[in-house]
């Protein structure tokens, strides 16, 4: 069975009159070549003594152009012979134990549905449904020709690997049609490949379908087009393509129609075209055979003087050909059968793409093989229950199918011949590409690649790097709904449009994506950042007061002069220790004071700089410890103030508690206790250096934790009640006459040193990072410049600038006036 014509013809049934003959259109080229070539084949067969000794086959040629009614026709006509009766009166099966057919996956499920009744065999030359490898309902077909479930593995896996990820899929409106799209949508789904439209191109399409069909491949973003469909029925879109001048698309071809003449030489815009085809072979001796044919030599083939009138435009009679289902066409010319073929280049007598022809060939003889086997079985007498042997001249289809399902040779191209469980053939095709040279005038087809799907999976696709595409060039082409996202970026799908319609959108920050087309973004590690592009991990930076920038600067500027300027005082307080103005404050603790501050000051320089395991303890016992000693000072001093003018009274002898030596002793065990605080606090759970990972997420900062909070608290505790308890004498004994009374000095600056760490309190919690540690420097800062400027800064400007006011003359006056 071969469809020698391309096209029926429509035929209107009125059921009042016998329908007649059914009338086809478009002599099929190819199909006459195959046909002839089964012919060939056959021929060989008979002619070898090797292979079916003394038996002569013979064959039914019948013409089903591409019609299922036609197939189905042919079909109910083996089925219905007359019957034969064997010598016992028993009925006798059909004469024709086999098909050779049928060319269309949808012709061949009808016809073996019909022929399942009568378990009679079909082998397939290029029926190629994945839907036929089904034994539950076909379990008497058999094909040479792969099945399209491998094709639609191979051509998905191609698109794959060529970075495909937006493709436009057509199809024929049939079983292939449907099957092959359906099984290559799948598979492209699973690699992650979106199809951007789906077309069925109709059996016997009007002008607005196919011009539909052209404007949806023109409107899309797909530039890569997959198409099963056989020659015949692709030809009217690329027609279409052709007069639209549509370009700038790349077709990937089925196996239907990879291998056409008639596309290549017609439509040779196409360049570039990439597809799976059969195997082929070389085929010696079928081009002669082919050139031999001859219009009117016996037996009669009608397609052949249909094919020698339209080839040479030429007729022979005026009446139709006999058994032609073609209309009979007049030329002027009269046919002489002389004309020569091998003058003529069509597909009919081309023979360097046999690839369909091929397929025929292992079908033939795949059937000769298992014929020859059934010949040659013989009985195993040592086996009793063994069934005997078929009768070859007697010959029952159903006994053909063992025999068809053992078949296993090798020919003589050197390739094996089986048919597995499913009755199906090896999975391999060549990857053919439609090129053209500079001095071509038609396009080639160039072997690129291999698909062989009985290696392993990741050697099953070859493909070579001398492939032309649709450009002319050797750059392949990109075919993407949207370009790939780069590292730094993620995809975000589109809602309501396929995953491979994304935005891309930029990582947030402390992820990362470091390859094209992720997903998501992967988030940092704990100390590490993502870089300005997110495409990396760096480290964080890190973050804490120092002396190189300029806040830190301006703060250790500050804490030195605070140093220098106490220092200062004291060399004016020591240059003028005898006068009476130093004197009379107490010289011994006004040392002892600037001293403290002096420390205070050195204290703030401590918080700058990378914490460490040594300096964070230094940072917080420093600071309560100078705090207490300077304090302790200040106490001592108000005490000795107050004390002073209450023993002006008489009776009273509270001065003598208040002599340096006492004063010395209270300082001592004031600052003591602070000591001891601070030794237990070192011991138990000291200060220690941490990295702030959570405060900010782009850097951490360095910081140091306190160790014990509790502890801590009873530091700041302590030095608080002595800044209050020294507040509270201090202005208790503000308004006691003396030019030189310091009480009301001293209470200045307690209510600096009180109002500053005050507020301390809500800066230091709500500042972050490294300005806290700043707020901890200005409050250190602020209250020792406090202390410094209301107690010192007045004496040394009557020292330095009012001498006059620094005698004890001026003194005593000034006692006495008040």
């Amino acid at each position: 069975m071969f469809p020698l014509h391309s096209k029926g013809v429509e035929q209107e049934l009125n059921f009042s009159s016998s329908p007649g003959m059914r009338r086809c259109r478009g002599l099929n080229l190819r199909a006459l070549r195959w046909s002839q070539a089964m012919i060939f084949f056959i021929n060989e067969i008979n002619r070898n003594p090797d292979l079916l000794p003394n038996i002569t086959l013979g064959y039914r040629l019948y013409d089903t152009c591409w019609l299922v009614a036609l197939s189905m026709r042919t079909a109910l006509s083996v089925v219905s012979q007359p019957i034969k009766r064997s010598q016992t009166g028993a009925c006798l099966a059909p004469t024709v134990p086999l098909i050779i057919g049928d060319s269309g996956s949808t012709l061949s499920i009808t016809i073996s549905r019909l022929l399942n009744l009568f378990k009679i065999p079909m082998v397939s030359y290029f029926a190629s449904c994945a839907c036929l490898s089904d034994k539950k309902q076909f379990p008497y077909f058999f094909r040479t020709v792969p099945s399209d479930s491998f094709q639609a593995s191979a051509v998905a896996r191609l698109i794959k690997h060529l970075g495909w990820s937006w493709v436009g899929m057509l199809g024929t409106d049939d079983d292939y049609g449907y099957t092959a799209t359906g099984m290559c949508t799948a598979e492209l789904t699973r690699l992650g490949v979106c199809v951007a439209f789906h077309i069925i191109i109709p059996k016997v399409p009007s002008v607005q379908q196919i011009q539909g069909i052209v404007k949806t491949i023109q409107d899309s973003t797909a530039r890569v087009l997959v198409c099963f469909a056989t020659e015949e029925e692709i030809e009217p879109v690329m027609e279409e393509v052709v007069r639209q001048n549509v370009t700038g698309r790349q077709w990937v071809a089925s196996e239907a129609w990879i291998t056409s003449t008639l596309m290549s030489t017609t439509y040779p815009s196409l360049v570039g075209t990439i597809g799976f085809a059969i195997s082929r072979a070389t085929i010696p001796g079928l081009q002669k055979f082919l050139h031999n044919l001859r219009p009117l030599a016996e037996p009669y083939n009608p397609s052949a003087r249909e094919f020698w009138e339209t080839q040479f435009s030429c007729s022979f009679n005026k009446s139709k050909p006999v058994g032609s289902m073609a209309d009979a066409v007049h030329y002027n010319r009269t046919c002489t059968g002389e004309e020569r073929i091998e003058d003529t280049e069509t597909a009919y007598n081309d023979v360097s793409q046999l690839r369909v022809t091929y397929n025929v060939h292992k079908a033939v003889y795949a059937a000769a093989q298992a014929l020859h086997n059934l010949f040659m079985c013989q009985r195993d007498e040592s086996t009793t229950d063994k069934q005997p042997c078929p009768d070859i001249y007697n010959l029952q289809p159903w006994q053909m199918i063992q025999y068809l399902k053992e078949v296993n040779y090798t020919n003589v191209f050197g390739d094996t011949v089986y048919f597995d469980e499913h009755g199906d053939s090896l999975g391999s095709y060549d990857i053919v590409n439609w090129q053209k040279g500079p001095g071509d005038r038609t396009l080639r087809f160039v072997k690129v690649g291999h698909f062989d799907s009985s290696l392993p999976a990741d050697q099953q696709l070859l493909l070579h790097q001398d492939i032309m595409w649709h450009d002319g060039s050797k750059e392949v082409p990109v075919s993407v709904c949207t370009a790939s996202c780069a590292p730094g970026y993620r995809k975000a799908t589109r809602k309501g449009e396929p995953l491979c319609c994304h935005d891309c959108v930029p990582c947030a920050e402390g992820t990362f994506s470091s390859s094209i087309d992720q997903s998501e973004c992967t988030l940092c590690p704990e100390d590490l950042w993502s870089s300005p592009q997110r495409d990396s991990c760096v480290d964080k930076h890190i973050e804490f007061l120092s002396y190189t920038e300029g806040f830190g600067m301006a703060l250790a500027a500050m804490a030195i002069l605070g140093i220098v300027a106490t220092m200062t005082v004291a060399s004016i307080f020591l240059r003028h220790r005898d006068t009476p103005l130093v004197r009379a404050n107490n010289s011994e603790l006004s040392f002892l004071l600037l001293l403290s501050l002096t420390l205070c000051f050195l204290c703030a320089l401590t918080f700058l700089g990378q914490p460490t395991r040594w300096a964070c303890p230094l940072r917080r016992t420093a600071f309560g410890l100078t705090f207490a000693l300077c304090l302790s000072c200040l106490l001592s001093k108000t005490l000795v103030v107050l004390m002073a003018f209450k023993a002006t009274l008489p009776g009273n002898n509270m001065a003598r508690w208040f002599r340096p030596p006492q004063q010395r002793l209270g300082v001592f065990l004031c600052s003591a206790l602070q000591c001891v605080i601070c030794i237990t606090w070192l011991t138990t759970a000291p200060p220690y250096p941490v990295k702030n990972t959570w405060l900010y997420r782009d850097r951490i900062v360095l910081e140091c934790h306190m160790g014990s909070v509790a502890l801590f608290s009873c530091v700041l505790g302590y030095i608080g009640c002595l800044a209050v308890f020294c507040f509270i004498l201090a202005f208790l004994a503000r308004k006691l006459p003396d030019n030189f009374n310091e009480a009301k000095f001293i209470t200045f600056s307690m209510l600096i040193f009180c109002a500053v760490w005050i507020t301390f309190i809500p800066a230091y919690v709500s500042s972050p990072g490294k300005f806290t540690v700043a707020v901890e420097i200005f409050a250190i800062l602020a209250s020792g410049f406090g202390v410094l400027l209301c107690i010192f800064v007045p004496k040394c400007y009557i020292i330095i600038f009012i001498p006059e006011k620094n005698t004890k003359k001026y003194l005593m006056s000034q006692s006495v006036g008040r």
